[in-house]
């Protein structure tokens, strides 16, 4: 049972790290989506959970 608690609290941290992320960065650092990229970055973090924040930090966040 431990480690379960550990690896969803783990998913738990990064979603809330990407999804903080995604809000805080400026809009004009999203280059495909035009005006609504954030939006729908947003969007997608929230409703595909853990998925999501991967997508994120793999197209997204990894190119800081």
């Amino acid at each position: 049972m431990l480690p379960f608690v550990i690896l969803a609290a783990g998913l738990f941290i990064l979603w809330l790290w990407m999804l903080i992320d995604c809000l805080k960065r400026p809009d004009n650092w999203f280059a495909i989506g035009g005006n609504n990229a954030k939006l729908i970055w947003v969007l997608v973090i929230i409703f595909t959970g853990f998925i999501g924040a991967l997508l994120y930090y793999f197209l997204v966040k990894s190119k800081d």
